[in-house]
């Protein structure tokens, strides 16, 4: 039956649940509202445009009148979605500058308007030299103060992926950088003994890290950063990058359901507690499909699976959405780092008991050139082996052993199980034992 679809937000979220419910259903009715002025980008891609290893700014963009015209919907950029009258089945919305509202009707409403990018006030802070990047105007700000202003240095607040993956790329465009984090190492993704890897290799880059230390204040016109420890970073630029929230005001100010993490709390489904509104992405609370608890994930894999799975409900199928694994990868220069799963501190923190194994490798056959360093770790049951965690890191084959991985856990297989993994071999790619295999003989025999 033909409907009228509201979609708030386009992005990862919005724009892929409007494409995915085009390709099953050709009648009805779609909308996107976007506040801002792209229905469809790669949050993912923006610090490699900003490190010049994509050449073109348009490589990251979908064109909104090619998204318009490839989907047959109408999209409406500028436009933000003030309220939802759920009993009138209603939202209101404004254009531009406008402080004319106008209202639309819905027959079914699906929120996607991701998180925000933490930026809180620091004294002595000024706006234009100090950027948050989660957005194509925060890229375009960053790129255009880089190209005006030519800055030597800068500070990096914050040594998760958006982090990590700036000081990359600003050093790419000589750009010196130190980066700043108040926890007690970087890249949190994986355990400390596995970050100490990646901490070693930002040293060997000369990038300056301060750790267990956070930004208390600007001086010298936002260009001298004052820690909390007393010593100070003088920088041209400083990226905060810090963290995001779910940007669920709407949510709130119709009185949808938020769960304890913060974000909208949805079922298998992606239904709100209203049901004829769904939700998806950066935004959700979802389960986590290891110990079940509520979790909220902020990566593009979980909301392309969310857009699977609302189109496929609205088409009358109940494909149930079975939770998050929280798989994430990261370069940073020359290592790539990988988890899927629990780290050590999150499984502590549930509550759970395990064993632990790890090892160093190679990432293929030693005598092959191209082979190179290799750390994999898996956390798991002491008793019957299921894999509660997989985390690696190392310059070669990181993310096809990441994959095995992941696969393994949502195959609920053990860690014994690894010993019997029948995987691809030839010198250039592996050993004729995989060091996944090792990994599991290792773990295999602490049982």
């Amino acid at each position: 039956m033909k409907k009228k679809i509201i979609i708030v937000g386009g992005v990862g979220g919005g724009a892929t649940v409007a494409a995915q419910i085009r390709r099953s259903d050709k009648e009805s009715e779609i909308h996107i509202f976007e506040k801002g002025d792209h229905v469809s980008f790669s949050n993912c891609g923006m610090p490699y445009y900003l490190g010049g290893v994509l050449e073109s700014r348009e490589d990251i963009l979908y064109p909104t009148t090619e998204f318009q015209k490839d989907f047959s919907m109408q999209v409406h950029t500028d436009t933000e979605v003030t309220h939802i009258n759920r009993e009138q089945k209603q939202i209101s919305f404004r254009r531009g500058d406008s402080s004319e509202k106008e209202t639309t009707s819905y027959d079914k409403l699906i929120l996607s308007p991701g998180a925000y990018a933490l930026c809180p006030e620091i004294n002595g802070m000024v706006d234009d030299r100090t950027f948050t990047l989660h957005t194509i105007p925060d890229m375009d700000a960053i790129d255009q103060f880089i190209e005006k202003y030519k800055p030597t240095t800068a500070a990096v607040v914050g040594a998760g992926f958006v982090g990590l993956e700036m000081v990359e790329n600003l050093h790419a465009r000589g750009i010196t950088c130190t980066v700043i984090d108040r926890g007690d190492q970087v890249a949190k993704l994986v355990d400390k003994d596995m970050a100490e890897h990646v901490f070693s290799h930002l040293k060997e880059k000369n990038v300056a890290v301060k750790l267990n230390d956070g930004l208390s204040s600007f001086s010298n016109e936002g260009k001298k950063l004052h820690l909390e420890s007393g010593e100070t970073v003088d920088a041209d630029l400083t990226i905060l990058a810090i963290g995001i929230r779910p940007n669920t005001k709407l949510a709130v100010d119709s009185s949808l359901k938020i769960g304890n993490t913060g974000a909208i709390t949805v079922n298998r489904y992606m239904q709100t507690s209203d049901p004829d509104i769904y939700a998806l992405g950066d935004v959700t609370e979802t389960s986590d499909s290891i110990t079940d608890s509520a979790r909220n994930v902020a990566l593009a894999w979980p909301a392309h699976r969310q857009a699977y799975i609302i189109a496929s409900h609205l088409n009358g199928e109940n494909i149930a959405y079975e939770g998050t694994m929280g798989t994430g990868i990261l370069k940073v220069f020359d290592l790539t780092v990988g988890s899927t799963g629990h780290t050590t501190t999150s499984l502590k923190k549930a509550g759970y008991t395990f064993k632990e194994a790890s090892l160093q490798a190679n990432s293929n056959a030693s005598y092959y050139p191209g082979s190179d360093k290799l750390w994999i770790k898996v956390l798991f049951e002491e008793e019957t082996g299921t894999i509660y965690s997989g985390q690696v890191v190392g310059y070669a084959g990181v993310d096809k052993r990441l994959a095995v991985l992941a696969t393994a856990i949502k195959g609920k297989l053990t860690v014994a199980d690894l010993q019997e993994l029948e995987l691809g071999y030839a010198p250039p790619f592996s050993s004729s034992k995989d060091p996944l295999n090792i990994l599991g003989y290792k773990a295999g025999a602490m049982l």
